[in-house]
């Protein structure tokens, strides 16, 4: 044994030290993609809720001003709400992606023009 035993306890102690900090790094990084992935969460829930909230919103808006002027009675108010509840539903449903968005062309799904078609 040529080597003395305090510096074999001193590079043991320096690489001890060394895995403790790289360790401390992960962690730290592991928390910070956590809180990440929460924030994102909650975005994607107050988007949610907006496009949801919106759609009723306007629909209420939309059937007292029906109401309003036109003098029908509690009946638009009540059939708008009830089309702004479906017309939110619907927009949540879209934005989670469980729904298909209309097609761009403005033609139906089913009657699309593919590319080679020559018509």
């Amino acid at each position: 044994m040529t080597e003395k035993p305090e510096e074999s306890l001193e590079a043991r102690l320096k690489r001890l030290g060394e895995n403790i900090a790289s360790k401390r790094v992960d962690a730290s990084d592991e928390a910070e993609v956590r809180s990440a992935e929460s924030r994102k969460g909650y975005a994607a829930a107050m988007k949610l809720s907006s496009e949801f909230i919106a759609g009723i919103v306007v629909g209420a808006f939309l059937g007292y001003l029906l109401d309003h002027f036109a003098g029908t009675g509690p009946w638009g108010m009540i059939v708008l709400l009830l089309l702004g509840f479906c017309a939110g539903v619907l927009n949540v449903l879209r934005s989670a992606g469980l729904v298909a968005t209309p097609d761009q062309n403005g033609g139906s799904p089913g009657n699309s023009k593919k590319d080679g078609d020559g018509a």
